[in-house]
């Protein structure tokens, strides 16, 4: 078999996203080290997202929003719990239930870390225009929704 560069625009872009993604990977494990050595890059996300959920969020919503099994959530939050990042309190609509909060610790995690990849993310880009970067954003925004919009009509890919 032999490997042929991709030639469709489709098969470009996901070359790529996947040389991006494995980029920005290795920038936020980098980064969420030096914030905290004490931090996995995968819990970080989950940190970003329980911030993000403001009054807090449950275990299965987080598991269900990045595609992971409800284990692997679990064991992560168990881990940003022991840093003191978060805490589990009880649903006041469901007693039964635990919501995830985070702290303020965890909030200012958040902010160090957000920091840090902005500033990481200003110094790549600084050769750009300021109007590129912005048309960046809103593509990859567009992006994110089309995605999205697959991904909730439980489709691997588009008919």
């Amino acid at each position: 078999m032999r490997s042929e560069e991709p030639t469709q625009p489709h098969q470009r872009l996901d070359a790529e996203l996947t040389l991006l993604w494995r980029r920005l990977r290795w920038m936020s494990v980098t980064l969420a080290r030096k914030v905290d050595d004490g931090l996995e890059a995968p819990a970080y996300g989950l940190l970003g997202a329980v911030h993000d959920a403001g009054s807090g969020v449950r275990g299965g919503d987080l598991a269900e929003r990045f595609g992971l099994d409800k284990s692997t959530v679990s064991r992560q939050i168990a881990q940003l719990e022991s840093l003191g990042l978060v805490e589990r309190v009880t649903d006041p609509d469901d007693k039964r239930a635990r919501l995830i909060h985070i702290t303020d610790a965890g909030r200012d995690m958040v902010f160090r870390l957000r920091v840090a990849r902005g500033e990481w993310l200003r110094t790549a880009l600084q050769p750009w225009a300021e109007s590129d970067v912005e048309r960046l954003v809103a593509l990859v925004g567009k992006l994110n929704e089309s995605v999205g919009t697959v991904l909730g009509k439980g489709q691997d890919h588009p008919v």
